[in-house]
């Protein structure tokens, strides 16, 4: 039976984690974790759920984006296909007017997003898989047909993108099933934000160790004396043979980078993420030319086509997609393959309120359908905010396990959506309360 979408609601849900300082960094030193939060519903009551992360303030901003999209969805046929998610994807981002705010990047590009993602855990829902399943079920045809390769041609072709897809092919089934025996190689963060002190650090590092992660990661980038002294501490709390990576934030000039590496190359920095500018692929680029530690960025990469020249320019060792920040599910295909011409593994990003959730299945399919590989590929973990949501993702020694729920992953329980949402939400009510007191 055919379903068309009739419901369409946004909301603007925030989590007060600047009061802990979860999530704090070298440019982002108060975050409050956020979702400009979508649900798409049919008049046969399926819901397909969505969201951009933001940090705090501007996300009614990106609440508003979301919204200003409601005349492309209401009223459209539940999305099913390939062909329906590559004619949604395609008429959100190729509106003129709409595009002229970006275009293809910032707050209306990840509203775009938002919207694509809540139509892909809809499709997968009706399909009854989770979506790292659905899409690894297409064909090598349907998925190239997903992407937009407006701008990418002079570095991957729609046949190049086919052969890719094609070699992958044989070994699908197996990797599906290696997977759900085996689960997908993580690395936590959270031990590393920079607002903890050193005993928080050295618990939440053995801690992991312990849990099984091979990998943490430490924000770094405000004060050279202090993070040479948290490398230390962490590199004594964890051994030698735990991989330790550190992240700037985009909070250093190209010299400023070359010489923080320089005085922590010490203890043995496994990558340095976001150096510079996210816009600067010639400063990435110089810093990985410059230094003998790994680099890695892409969480705040606006598009496809940043992607395309940070590889063609040789300026990353490790590509690191986010769920959240472009145009959903579609353009991330594209950077996924773009990855894989160019033999770069993907570590995605997921630092931030559901982005575990859903960036767990882009991994899981590229490594079934697109690269097939796990060598040298991770999957960023932070123990905050699961709870909020109905099929959280879930970590056994180290390692994602395989989502069997269908849908993306991205539903988050109706309560917490009215206790978090802002301003009139029980609990920014009640900070404003106690600030109020605390004022007086």
């Amino acid at each position: 039976m055919s379903q068309t979408v009739t419901g369409f609601e946004v909301h603007d849900i925030r989590f007060p984690t600047s009061e802990q300082l979860d999530g704090s960094d070298a440019m982002n030193t108060d975050p409050d974790y956020s979702a400009a939060y979508v649900v798409m519903r049919t008049d046969a009551g399926e819901e397909g759920h969505g969201f951009c992360f933001t940090i705090g303030r501007g996300n009614d901003v990106t609440a508003a984006a979301i919204e200003a999209l409601r005349p492309y969805v209401s009223g459209r046929p539940a999305p099913r296909s390939a062909a329906d998610l590559a004619a949604l994807h395609l008429e959100l981002t190729h509106d003129s007017q709409l595009r002229w705010l970006g275009p293809e990047k910032g707050v209306m590009h990840m509203a775009v997003g938002a919207v694509v993602n809540a139509a892909w855990d809809l499709a997968a829902k009706l399909a009854g898989l989770p979506v790292w399943e659905f899409l690894a079920g297409m064909s090598p045809e349907e998925l190239v047909s997903l992407v937009d390769f407006r701008y990418l041609t002079d570095a991957l072709t729609r046949d190049e993108a086919l052969a890719i897809l094609r070699a992958a092919e044989p070994g699908r089934a197996e990797r599906a099933e290696l997977l759900r025996a085996d689960g997908y190689p993580a690395y936590t963060t959270s031990p590393g934000w920079l607002g903890y002190d050193d005993a928080k650090l050295v618990r939440l590092a053995e801690q992991a160790v312990a849990d099984g992660f091979g990998q943490i990661k430490l924000k770094v980038g405000a004060d050279l004396d202090d993070d040479v002294r948290r490398l230390k501490v962490a590199r004594a709390a964890v051994g030698p043979g735990v991989r330790i990576a550190v992240d700037a934030n985009q909070r250093w000039d190209v010299a400023e980078a070359l010489r923080w590496l320089e005085a922590i190359a010490p203890y043995e920095p496994y990558w340095i993420e976001e150096p510079t500018s996210p816009d600067d692929i010639l400063g990435h680029a110089a810093v990985r030319a410059g230094q003998p530690v790994k680099v890695a960025t892409g969480e705040h990469v606006a598009n496809r086509v940043v992607f395309k020249q940070l590889l063609q320019a040789g300026a990353v060792d490790f590509v690191q997609i986010d769920a959240a920040r472009v145009a959903g599910v579609n353009e991330n295909l594209a950077i996924l393959l773009l990855a894989a011409k160019y033999g770069v593994p993907v570590c995605p990003h997921a630092g931030g309120v559901g982005l575990c959730e859903l960036v767990q299945h882009l991994a899981m399919f590229d490594y079934v359908a697109v690269s097939g590989s796990l060598e040298d590929r991770v999957i960023e973990y932070v123990d905050h905010l699961h709870e909020h949501f109905t099929a959280p993702a879930v970590i056994d020694n180290g390692r994602y396990v395989a989502p069997r729920t269908p849908g993306f992953s991205s539903r988050m329980r109706p309560e917490s959506i009215a206790a978090h949402r802002y301003p009139e939400g029980p609990v920014w009510q009640a900070r404003a309360s106690a600030q109020e007191v605390g004022n007086s």
